[in-house]
């Protein structure tokens, strides 16, 4: 017996709109995160000494911030970029970006972004 995938979630903007601030708060928690580790370190050298270590903190931030997005419906499709599929393409947003103002169709991705009107 095949296993089905789950379906995508798909969006209306006001539903995309209602999921945003969790979004925001989460992708602005980790950059904080990052920010906070990388204050940690006093020196080049101990950048240098630790950077492994810093990596894989790094890189767990990232996959927890990226859990807690998908966890919503919504696709992480890279570094603080998120979407949210509305049946024809994607609301596209990237943080620091103060609200979801773009449009992508499936195959032109961000640089196809065109604004919401």
């Amino acid at each position: 017996m095949s296993q089905q995938r789950p379906r995508k979630r798909i969006f209306s903007y006001d539903e995309a709109i209602s999921t945003f601030p969790l979004v925001r708060e989460a992708t602005a928690a980790a950059v904080r995160q990052i920010e906070g580790l990388v204050n940690t370190v006093a020196s080049r050298d101990e950048m240098e000494s630790r950077r492994d270590e810093l990596e894989e903190e790094r890189e767990k931030i990232v996959r927890l911030w990226a859990r807690e997005v998908s966890s919503v419906g919504c696709e992480v499709k890279g570094l603080w970029l998120v979407d949210w599929d509305n049946g024809d393409g994607y609301y596209c947003w990237r943080f620091p970006e103060a609200a979801i103002s773009f449009f992508h169709s499936y195959e032109e991705g961000l640089s196809g972004r065109v604004p919401i009107n």
